[in-house]
């Protein structure tokens, strides 16, 4: 019985500093930086977890296009939506002076899509036309609150789409999740407690093909890593201070494990540059945690 209690002493002691070691290397990425920097790092195998300013609600920007993306496929699943019905592109709908893949595509309108290219271009290029379509199709973003309401996830709000956020800085801050919320969420996605696996299947393989962001999460880790990921950017306000410079993802290892990593800078006074490095030099670090 000693030896047993000796034995757990020594892996509790062994695993508090490594995570110490953890701590101290994502501090010394973030220190001395004018920014809020929220990261949460969730192990799915062995339920390893590391949070930094984690219980923060910080704004999501493009990362809540996830938690829209699930709720359009849970319509899917009870069969009020289908993923081939055709969406008109029009004026009304392809907003000028937005981020939008799906605009130069289509710059005139007047056509037909099927629901899926709306969907794949909101999540993996981070259309915000595509976004605020999929918004009207479920009747508003009370409907995505709903459905994570109903999935359990805390610490998570969605009051305006992407036209309300682009006429009014403020109303980004009303759009937030906790860092916890995020690797939560992950982890109920993956485990196929938010949708049926046909769905999650379809949205994993849409969130691997993400092609947005590639200075962040993914920059440093190794080529062809498996990252099903979704990114987030304010861009910055007249003072210069940037709301949000995020990213999400679910990372596969070489071992076939896998973790959920959210990192949100907040309110950064640092360039674009600077706060992007944050995010790769703390995803780096993770790996190198998780690969040793």
């Amino acid at each position: 019985m000693k030896k047993i209690s000796l034995l757990f002493f020594l892996v509790s002691a062994f695993i508090f500093a490594q995570q110490s070691a953890l701590d101290q290397k994502i501090n010394s990425i973030i220190k001395d930086k004018k920014a809020t920097v929220g990261v949460s790092v969730l192990g799915f195998e062995n339920g390893f977890k590391y949070s930094k300013n984690a219980d923060k609600k910080l704004p999501m920007q493009s990362v809540f296009k996830f938690h829209i993306a699930a709720a359009v496929l849970d319509f899917v699943d009870k069969g009020k939506l289908s993923l081939d019905q055709k969406i008109v592109l029009d004026k009304s709908n392809l907003l000028e002076n937005t981020w939008s893949p799906l605009r130069d595509k289509y710059p005139n309108g007047g056509v037909e899509v099927p629901l899926s290219e709306v969907l794949e271009m909101t999540v993996a290029k981070s259309d915000n036309n595509g976004c605020d379509i999929l918004l009207n199709l479920l009747g508003g973003t009370q409907t995505v609150q709903k459905f994570m309401d109903s999935k359990g996830v805390k610490g998570f709000q969605i009051k305006y789409n992407e036209e309300a956020m682009h006429k009014d800085w403020k109303v980004q801050y009303e759009n937030y999740s906790t860092m916890t919320s995020a690797t939560d969420v992950l982890k109920k996605f993956y485990e196929g407690k938010l949708l049926s696996k046909k769905s999650t299947d379809y949205l994993m393989k849409v969130m691997l093909s993400t092609s947005t962001g590639l200075n962040k999460l993914i920059e440093q880790l190794p080529k062809n890593t498996p990252v099903a990921r979704k990114t987030g950017a304010s861009g910055k306000n007249k003072e210069g201070l940037t709301g949000a410079e995020n990213e999400i993802a679910i990372i596969t290892l070489p071992n076939g494990k896998h973790y959920a990593i959210a990192v949100f800078v907040s309110n950064s006074m640092e360039t674009d540059a600077v706060n992007c490095k944050m995010i790769s030099d703390i995803s780096k670090t993770v790996w190198d945690y998780f690969n040793k």
